[in-house]
């Protein structure tokens, strides 16, 4: 190991300024990682095994699974889902905005009137093109 630092032109007390600095990293990577082996060891050893046919059936809403789990679903499924993701996107970028609007200003609140026009044209159009009804 000595050999591999001097081909990388470091010098011993180099490599030992560079130990000394991660030394602390190190120390609360190993205790974080045996912490959390301990608390599963002792959730696995100290918890209580009761199953029954009830806690280890297939959940699914409630009721028992009645299809193939492979089952294909309609593409205005994920028509839905991407709309949500982008209005859920919408929310997250509202937040700072909302909080710097004092700092931004003028500027700051045209665009974002820009930006939720953009959305609101989007969203209408989903709606009048019939993209949200489910048939």
């Amino acid at each position: 190991m000595p050999q591999l630092f001097k081909r990388a032109g470091l010098s011993p007390a180099m490599v030992g300024a560079v130990l000394q600095n991660y030394l602390p990293v190190l120390i609360f990577l190993a205790v974080a990682a045996g912490f959390s082996v301990v608390l599963i060891v002792l959730g696995f050893v100290l918890g209580p095994r009761r199953p029954d046919a009830e806690k280890t059936s297939a959940y699914e809403c409630g009721f028992e699974a009645f299809e193939d789990t492979r089952a294909r679903f309609d593409v205005r499924y994920y028509l839905v889902a991407i709309l949500f993701i982008v209005f859920d996107l919408e929310i997250a970028f509202l937040f700072p905005w909302a909080v710097s609007l004092e700092a931004i200003g003028g500027f700051g609140l045209l665009s974002m009137g820009v930006f939720l026009t953009v959305l609101v044209v989007g969203f209408v159009y989903e709606w009048k093109k019939g993209a949200l009804e489910w048939d």
